[in-house]
């Protein structure tokens, strides 16, 4: 039986149907406004409130975040910079399908980065980031707990991002996040349960007690099993939503 979690897909026909978030009255200018707005059309669709082949509107998006229309457009000109929409004539702006192809190189690629990143972590990491990163795990912990996996998705990206940081490697996170959302999709799709991200848990804290050991080789070992988990989940998920994928 098909999890309810890969069934429950729509293309709103408003803005106000997406679960965005509200306005923000201090956004002080057209850059801030045009990121905040990228960050959130974004989020919504990695999670698919915005699924493949919703419509987006600058004129409907400007007014959903209390903005002109130029720091809407920005947003979305950004996100096509992503690969998560694409101008389609006498349609306008829509949410792509995901790339299988673009998944599986944007796995390769954050396998190379990351395997390096942890391997520096091993050699120097910043005490202040260690200590952070036993807060995102309870984090990630509590949201297993109550079956919040949009929460635990967002904590897990917490998690890669402070070791990158701790390593004094923040460009190398960067890099990965320009590039990533067709993976996010999918991770999320494989998110259905509490024992598939206590298993994620428990392979952060495999990596986690390699840095600490300074043991270079665990730590890679470790980050590249845990970086393979898409490579498992993908053949399902292209036959279970096959509907979401080019």
């Amino acid at each position: 039986m098909k999890s309810k979690k890969l069934t429950v897909v729509r293309t709103p026909d408003k803005l106000g149907d997406m679960g965005l978030a509200s306005p923000r009255s201090s956004l002080s200018s057209v850059d801030s406004a045009a990121q905040h707005i990228q960050q959130e059309l974004r989020r919504a669709i990695v999670t698919l409130e915005l699924p493949p082949g919703a419509h987006l509107s600058e004129n409907e998006v400007a007014l959903r975040f209390g903005v002109s229309r130029q720091p809407a457009r920005e947003a979305m000109i950004a996100l096509a910079k992503l690969g998560l929409v694409r101008v389609v004539p006498q349609r306008g702006t829509v949410v792509v399908k995901i790339s299988a192809r673009q998944v599986m190189q944007v796995r390769f690629t954050r396998e190379a980065i990351e395997t390096a990143i942890v391997r520096q972590a091993c050699a120097r990491f910043d005490p202040m980031f260690r200590a952070s990163i036993d807060t995102i795990l309870a984090a990630q912990r509590k949201a297993a707990k109550d079956g919040d996996f949009v929460t635990f998705q967002l904590h897990d990206e917490r998690f890669h991002a402070a070791l990158a940081a701790g390593a004094d490697a923040e460009l190398a996170w960067q890099a990965v996040i320009d590039i990533k959302a067709h993976m996010d999709r999918v991770c999320h799709l494989t998110l259905l349960d509490q024992k598939t991200v206590l298993g994620l848990i428990a392979q952060h804290e495999t990596i986690l007690a390699a840095i600490d050991a300074h043991d270079a080789d665990a730590a890679d070992r470790a980050m590249r099993r845990h970086l393979t988990e898409v490579l498992r989940s993908l053949p399902k998920v292209l036959v279970d939503r096959a509907d979401l994928f080019e």
